[in-house]
């Protein structure tokens, strides 16, 4: 079940899940996930290919019906979506102008603060088929950020990125969190990149194994399951300090257990509350 308007038992959060189950046909792939996204934070989902996170990204559209569970909105939620991919074909003649004023007409100021905010200013006459890897990422969230979003979904928005461009691109992210004050939801398996820049992070394999702030998820058996094995011994040197000033007003919580949100859970009141499950 999807529906808006209820901002559910926690009345603070963007969106958030309830007891989500999600398949295709008979194969279920995530099992009951309480989540909840809240103004201003920086979520990331990590997980093994196949673990359900973009399936995830697809419920939080509102795209397919759960197999149970619901997913609830604040009234008249504002959402900027940034796709894991997009195929333009080189010969079609689609400036970057023309790509921010589909499907609606935006006016050339609305286009050029957009492409000014994500660092690709003056791109507007470019061909988005001439566009680097960097300034096509950047494009896109361009692109999102024209409608004013509350809620910005990033589905493992730098593939095909090298890793200084990966981490060119999720210092945007939080560059423009801080500017526009919006929330973010970021999918990716640039762990050790991307942690830096969450609140948050959410591990997923099928269910919720773990969730917590970055040291405390780095620290999980559940994650180090899941990711260890294949890093090299990079996660075991990666420290995120979570001791500077993001510029913006939002409660962290404490994040001191595993699944401790700091605010007395995630608001769907069913018992599932902390994120440590059992991987």
């Amino acid at each position: 079940m999807t529906r808006a308007g209820g901002a559910g038992a926690d009345g603070g959060a963007l969106i958030e899940t309830c007891g989500l189950t999600l398949g295709y046909g008979k194969r279920v792939v995530l099992r009951d996930v309480d989540l909840a996204i809240r103004p201003g934070e920086i979520v990331t989902v990590v997980g093994p290919n196949g673990s359900g996170k973009s399936t995830l990204v697809r419920a939080l559209l509102g795209v397919g019906r759960p197999v149970s569970g619901q997913v609830l909105r604040r009234d008249g939620l504002r959402i900027g979506y940034v796709p894991q991919r997009l195929a333009i074909e080189e010969t079609m003649p689609l400036t970057v102008g023309r790509f921010l004023s589909l499907p609606r007409p935006v006016d050339a100021a609305a286009q050029a603060r957009a492409c000014a905010l994500v660092g690709a200013p003056g791109l507007e006459a470019v061909q988005m088929a001439e566009l680097s890897g960097g300034q096509f990422q950047r494009i896109l969230l361009a692109r999102a950020l024209l409608m004013a979003p509350e809620l910005l979904l990033l589905d493992e928005p730098t593939q095909g990125l090298d890793q200084p461009g990966v981490a060119a691109f999720y210092r945007l992210v939080e560059a423009v969190r801080r500017d526009t004050g919006c929330a973010v939801l970021l999918v990716s398996h640039d762990l050790h990149v991307v942690m830096s820049a969450a609140d948050r992070v959410i591990c997923l394999n099928g269910h919720v194994c773990c969730e917590g702030t970055p040291q405390v998820v780095r620290e999980a058996p559940e994650y180090r399951a899941l990711f260890g094995a294949g890093t090299g011994g990079a996660l075991a040197l990666y420290r995120h300090e979570h001791d500077h000033d993001h510029d913006h007003d939002h409660d962290h919580g404490d994040g001191n257990e595993l699944g401790g949100r700091g605010d007395g859970g995630d608001g769907c009141g069913d018992g599932h509350g902390g994120a440590a499950h059992g991987g």
